[in-house]
């Protein structure tokens, strides 16, 4: 038994599988669970990360007042790609690692984007709310065969979401100030500047990492420049688009539907959940099974993988 502790603080960690827990318990490593089921809120998190090591984290924020006020912690091992949550800066300064899992999600994250735009565009959750209410109406939907997509943010996940796009052969635009010409040459993406693809698209999908300057940055202007008959797409981040606005123009006919895996503000209650023309699921990008394990392995193979290298752990004990 090490003399090492973590607390793991995204709710749902070892309930598919148990596999992530049971290399801990390997390692000899003591751990607690989210006692709550939830996000944590700051002051939560404080009171859990008394006496602790390491962290595996979720989406709670870890400001500089929570993580200053845990002066065991060493790493922070997040499970995910977003450290948008975490002060880097401040984490630094107190000598506490942070790193995430960029690859696993990326699989299960485009898929759900091209689910909820096949829903969008077939209106299939419509019509399921439909029979269930005892309708038996057939709401029209259209094809995705054929169409304009534009993808803002053409990384890990942008680019997944292309190749799963070719069998549609849909016309493909992509807005990144960070382009990659071999990709694009082989998949006929084409990069245009941000507000020609706003207006071009007949699909707009956010794949945009989150900053404090990226907050609304699809707002009520950039909404304006889309087609009346297109949809928005955004399992990427909360805060990347404006809600008000968008609910604005979905209740206005100026825009035909979105589909949000992310919101502002988590659990989301808001005028977009009133919206038939709306898709709306709770932040599940990550939520299928393979993908999942394969995050939280990788949360805790980075854990030990700092300790080692840190001498507070043998080697040899991540082997799955």
């Amino acid at each position: 038994m090490s003399d090492l502790h973590v607390f793991i603080s995204t709710s749902s960690f070892g309930n598919m599988d148990r596999q992530p827990l049971a290399m801990l318990e390997a390692a000899g490593i003591v751990y607690r669970l989210n006692p709550y089921g939830r996000k944590l809120k700051p002051e939560e998190s404080v009171q859990l990360l008394v006496g602790v090591d390491g962290l595996i984290a979720g989406t709670e924020l870890l400001d500089r007042g929570v993580l200053a006020q845990a002066p065991r912690l060493r790493i922070v091992s997040r499970c995910g790609t977003g450290l948008d949550s975490v002060d880097l800066a401040a984490a630094a300064e107190l000598g506490i690692r942070v790193t995430n899992t960029p690859d696993a999600h990326v699989d299960a994250v485009a898929e759900l984007t091209l689910a909820g735009i096949l829903d969008l565009l077939r209106r299939v959750s419509c019509a399921d709310h439909l029979v269930r209410q005892g309708q038996w109406v057939k709401p029209m939907g259209r094809l995705l065969r054929g169409k304009t997509v534009g993808i803002v943010g053409l990384g890990r996940v942008g680019k997944a979401l292309v190749q799963l796009l070719q069998p549609f052969a849909v016309t493909v635009l992509a807005y990144d100030p960070y382009q990659d010409p071999v990709f694009a040459g082989q998949y006929g993406v084409r990069y245009i500047p941000l507000e020609e693809l706003l207006g071009a698209a007949d699909v707009v999908s956010l794949h945009l990492s989150y900053s404090r300057e990226l907050r609304h940055f699809v707002d009520g202007t950039r909404l304006a420049l889309m087609k009346p008959e297109a949809i928005l797409v955004n399992v990427a981040r909360g805060g990347l688009v404006d809600e008000a606005a968008l609910a604005a123009c979905l209740q206005s006919g100026r825009l035909a539907g979105a589909y949000l895996d992310t919101f502002e503000q988590e659990p989301y209650q808001g005028p977009l959940a009133g919206l038939e023309n709306v898709v709306l699921t709770p932040h599940i990008g990550s939520y299928a099974a393979e993908a999942r394990l394969r995050m939280e392995m990788e949360a805790v193979e980075n854990l030990l993988r700092f300790f080692q290298e840190n001498g507070r752990l043998p080697a040899g004990v991540r082997e799955r």
